[in-house]
């Protein structure tokens, strides 16, 4: 009975020898932790946008991001330079469900989104690759993004200028009544 249970601890110490030593156990939990709180900050301001893809799925976003690349961290550039690439493609695609075409009034909404998803896989990438500071400040520029040129949007398109200029009433169709008042406009007055 004694070999089995040494049989089964050489087997767990085998399958947890990635652990090393505390150090690394350390670094790998700041990295994950730092892509976690991140993307959750990108994703709640998302949230509090009433968008799609929130909290959680930016946590998430991020975290997998992170969680990929220490796993391959330690096997080479060129692995880790696939890794990145099958996280950026993969991201893209979830992205790409968060687009929508809306063919009644053509507008296409999501894109936003979708980029602040890819965004936050990038920043996952920057944190597992221990990378923090870099992390920190493109997610500070993705909130300053999000939230800034949101209220500034209007003013560099120039809409905030032409909403603010009276509207001459458009004409009513050809054949159209005003039911109010019982006119009838497709006739010369």
């Amino acid at each position: 009975m004694l070999a089995v249970g040494q049989g089964v601890w050489e087997l767990l110490r085998e399958d947890f020898s990635d652990l090393g030593d505390a150090g690394l156990w350390l670094r790998a939990c700041v990295r994950l932790l730092v892509a976690a709180v991140l993307g959750g900050a990108l994703g709640w301001q998302r949230e509090c946008e009433g968008k799609a893809a929130g909290l959680r799925t930016h946590m998430l976003v991020a975290l997998g991001a992170a969680l990929f690349v220490l796993t391959f961290s330690s096997m080479g550039t060129d692995a880790l330079s696939r890794v990145v690439q099958g996280v950026a493609a993969g991201v893209g695609f979830v992205g790409g469900g968060a687009i929508l075409k809306l063919t009644q009034q053509g507008q296409i909404k999501g894109l936003t989104t979708a980029a602040g998803l890819w965004l936050t896989a990038a920043v996952g990438v920057a944190s597992g690759m221990g990378k923090e500071i870099v992390a920190i400040l493109s997610a500070t520029l993705a909130l300053i993004i999000f939230t800034t040129l949101r209220r500034l949007e209007p003013w560099l398109t120039g809409e905030n200028e032409r909403s603010a200029l009276p509207r001459e009433p458009e004409a009513p169709p050809e054949g159209a009544r005003n039911s109010s008042q019982g006119e009838d406009f497709s006739r010369p007055a």
